[in-house]
């Protein structure tokens, strides 16, 4: 994430998960119908991640802004993305806000928010 260097997409949280190892515990607040708000673990954030490019494939994540309190281990981040729905080439972006918990130098908790009116947009949900 960052300025505006080119970036390899993500397409799979193959390539999610290999950037950052430690996982414990993600809870996306604000979600999508059937998708789940507290996922713990890896192998399980894996899981749930697995299928995210076969539907949305991420160019770039930009307008990076970080918030960090060390004496209470907490990261907050802001930050967009750009991409494209794979089906039908349509373009998404979103708006997040992620709120990250350390301790001993792991990420143990990812608070995530997000705009998942975007979502519905990009993929022509409910259909019109």
């Amino acid at each position: 994430m960052g300025g505006g260097a080119a970036r390899t997409p993500i397409a799979n949280l193959d390539d999610f998960a290999a950037l950052d190892p430690f996982f414990r515990i993600i809870e996306h607040v604000i979600t999508v119908p059937g998708y789940p708000r507290r996922v713990e673990g890896r192998t399980a954030v894996a899981e749930l991640y697995r299928p995210y490019g076969d539907v949305l494939i991420l160019d770039r994540c930009y307008d990076l802004a970080v918030h960090h309190d060390p004496a209470q281990g907490t990261v907050v981040l802001e930050y967009a993305s750009a991409g494209k729905v794979v089906a039908t080439g349509a373009p998404y972006g979103n708006r997040y806000i992620s709120v990250l918990t350390l301790r001993d130098r792991e990420v143990v908790h990812w608070r995530d928010y997000l705009d998942p009116i975007a979502v519905f947009d990009a993929l022509g949900w409910p259909p019109r």
